[in-house]
């Protein structure tokens, strides 16, 4: 089983950041991506919001960096680590848009894009840029179909849709990889349903550990009675985690211990069909979480 981490840093949302991120900035982002090169994880992973409403703001907060301009900076910082966009709301932009930026990133990081895809759920945001929300699962539906085409292997891709029509536009660099993995988040029936579908693999949108069983097994089901075959990542979320014994309040919903008690409690994931497990570490600065990556890595991931 794969670990990847979302970066702090680059989303302060409330429901997870930590104080100290507020005064953060690219040397500690650029540090924490170095770590996760160093420590084993499978990708880092930054979000998308264009602009956020001021009735969500104190929420969500306005600290949103760009997920291209944050993965492509973070690609020269690092030498194996993957890419991921969790995710990135396409439906906002033109597909061609989106396979220019995310092909160019994957062909200076030497084929390590994953594409994350969502419909997005910020109202405001869709209105100001001109994008129909209350159809945006359509929206995202068909932006699947034409970024297949633009990140394919041809210098001149070919979509012909309702919303996109495209061809005899020639598109270089293309990406290193011959096929970028497209990977579809959310939790609802539809995002679920696109997922198996349309995807390479799923990102869920926080499910509990005893939602996933069934969530997993109506991906296969979905999957079977499409005819869809080859290569496929179920993804997870995990609690948060602190190795060892912590002398501060980490939480209660985080899950604490020794290396191989954190490990027994995370094959869990595995056992439920779970092929990358994505974690975040409470921590009280960026030293501190780069020492909890560090052990991760070393002490919990080999017995995953």
């Amino acid at each position: 089983m794969h670990y990847g981490i979302q970066l702090p840093i680059q989303s302060q949302s409330t429901l997870y950041a930590e104080p100290w991120e507020a005064a953060a900035g690219p040397d500690d982002l650029r540090a924490l991506a170095r770590a996760a090169d160093r420590a084993g994880f499978a990708y880092i992973a930054a979000c998308d919001h264009v602009a956020v409403p001021r009735r969500l703001a104190s929420a969500m907060s306005t600290v949103w960096y760009d997920p291209v301009a944050t993965l492509a900076h973070l690609a020269a910082a690092t030498e194996r680590v993957r890419l991921l966009s969790h995710v990135a709301v396409v439906g906002l932009r033109h597909p061609l848009i989106t396979a220019k930026q995310y092909a160019t990133v994957d062909h200076l990081s030497g084929g390590r894009l994953i594409l994350g895809v969502g419909a997005g759920h910020v109202e405001e945001e869709f209105t100001a840029l001109g994008v129909d929300f209350a159809h945006r699962g359509a929206v995202l539906d068909e932006c699947v179909d034409a970024l297949r085409a633009a990140l394919g292997p041809e210098e001149f891709p070919e979509h012909h849709g309702k919303l996109y029509d495209f061809e005899g536009l020639g598109q270089l660099p293309r990406p290193a990889q011959e096929h970028v993995p497209l990977w579809v988040g959310g939790s609802s029936p539809a995002a679920v349903r696109r997922a198996a579908v349309k995807g390479d693999g799923w990102l869920p949108q926080g499910d509990p550990r005893d939602r996933l069983p069934q969530q997993i097994a109506r991906i296969r089901q979905l999957r079977e009675q499409a005819g869809r075959e080859g290569p496929y990542t179920i993804g997870a979320i995990a609690e948060p985690l602190y190795i060892g014994a912590p002398s501060w309040h980490v939480g209660r919903r985080t899950l604490t211990g020794s290396p191989d008690e954190l490990a027994e409690s995370l094959r869990a994931y595995r056992a439920m069909g779970v092929d990358q497990l994505q974690v975040r570490f409470r921590a009280r600065g960026r030293d501190e979480l780069i020492d909890q990556m560090t052990a991760f890595g070393a002490e919990v991931a080999p017995h995953l």
